[in-house]
């Protein structure tokens, strides 16, 4: 039986060729980074996550630098998600006390008088694990309710994660689209506010809220970056779901550095291929993917892009591409088990995917067009970010400590002689 492919791919040539001035600023107006992140650092325990180099594995690969934005340890909740839905709420209760002209320090935030204004107030979510995870530590710690809604799928150990951090958990028969709409269905009837990463007709404004927010992770790593003599990545690899993160990132370096922003590569799981199959149809419109979403990489699991989202990577995104899970697992491990020297990582599935999708770019003959559509090379500063550490203990195990989703024979670097 034929094995996918490693990385297949497809290069939006539009992306280059266009203005996209209006739509980035749409979603990132000027300023909207300083003013996530100065939120942000008023949250107690902030600190900005670790950019972490691997210059071992960069010279083995023959490039220049690979640099990787660990969220593992983001709030001590393992994953990035938290500054997206902290920063919606933030946003949410603003509008809701009618301050648009100032900031709201997180004093007056968390204060008697403001809960008192705003009465008893519920948030609603719908996630894979990490972003239910984020807004129901927000809500708890802000002093409210958080309801939130899971797939079917949706392990144990993720379930028990969003309850210890306040969430009420509510499982729907169903995909990660099915308990997007029972989430905004159930808070529709209940009074409830949905803070989602994902957007559709008459919500838009959250959304782009939480995306908002994740251009603090950005900020960091241009700071950080900048330690290390750097003025920008030359190249970005983000992984997707329904599009959010990839749109921040890639609004975030536009609108920074216009047409000299990096190269930048959205990969997907190919079983939960939306953005991908979207762009592959090449109408401009967002398109839902069919399938189970049958994906070890939860956090990906997507069947619908958000279509605030995908109007920004249809203008930006340089490259598309899907990846089988081998792929993730492949990241995940080399992560675990780096070369000696490197920064040992803990990256859950969705967080490694686009390590595997870099290595399988650089060493295998299957990457290499491409390797050389990218330019990748002595001089490519690569950015990844983990967006994830290890969300669920038991696939983590499976995965690096039993071998679990092994690449097939015909992709591996290093083959067995005897075979």
């Amino acid at each position: 039986m034929n094995e996918p492919v490693p990385v297949t791919w497809m290069e939006n040539r539009r992306a280059r060729n266009l203005e996209a001035q209006e739509v980035v600023k749409d979603l990132l107006p000027p300023g909207i980074a300083r003013l996530a992140r100065s939120f942000h650092r008023q949250i107690p325990g902030y600190n900005m996550s670790p950019l972490k180099g691997m210059p071992r594995l960069s010279a083995m690969l023959g490039v220049g630098g690979i640099w990787i934005k660990d969220e593992s340890a983001r709030l001590s909740l393992n994953s990035f998600k938290v500054l997206g839905g902290s920063f919606a709420i933030y946003q949410v209760i603003k509008d809701k006390l009618g301050i648009r002209d100032r900031e709201l320090p997180f004093a007056e935030l968390t204060s008697p008088g403001v809960k008192e204004r705003l009465g008893r107030l519920v948030f609603a979510a719908a996630t894979d694990g990490n972003h239910g995870r984020g807004v129901a530590w927000a809500a708890t710690n802000l002093g409210f309710e958080s309801v939130i809604y899971v797939h079917k799928h949706t392990s144990q150990p993720r379930i028990k994660s969003i309850e210890k951090n306040g969430g009420r958990v509510v499982v729907v028969d169903g995909t990660y689209d099915d308990a997007v709409r029972q989430a905004s269905v159930d808070a529709e009837m209940n009074g409830w506010q949905v803070i989602s990463d994902t957007s559709w007709e008459g919500y838009s404004d959250i959304p782009k809220w939480v995306m908002q927010g994740y251009a603090s992770l950005f900020s960091e790593a241009q700071e950080q970056l900048s330690a290390q003599g750097l003025a920008k990545p030359t190249h970005v690899f983000v992984q997707a779901g329904v599009g959010a993160l990839a749109a921040a990132t890639i609004g975030f370096y536009y609108q920074l550095f216009g047409a000299e922003r990096p190269r930048t590569v959205v990969v997907e799981p190919s079983k939960a291929a939306c953005l991908y199959e979207s762009a592959l149809r090449g109408d401009g419109q967002p398109h839902h993917f069919d399938g189970e979403l049958n994906t070890i990489m939860a956090g990906l699991a997507c069947g619908d892009p958000s279509p605030l989202a995908w109007k920004l990577l249809w203008d930006c995104a340089d490259f598309f591409a899907v990846c089988p899970d081998y792929v993730a697992a492949k990241g995940m491990r080399v992560y675990a088990v780096p070369l000696a020297g490197d920064p040992f990582i803990v990256s859950g599935e969705s967080g490694a995917v686009t390590l595997g999708a870099l290595l399988f770019t650089m060493q295998s003959e299957e990457g290499s067009a491409l390797r050389e559509r990218l330019q990748l090379g002595p001089d490519s500063q690569i950015l990844l970010i983990n967006t994830e550490g290890n969300t669920d203990p038991d696939d983590f195990r499976r995965v690096v400590w039993e071998g679990g989703d092994p690449v097939p024979a015909e992709f591996r670097t290093y083959k067995d002689p005897e075979s």
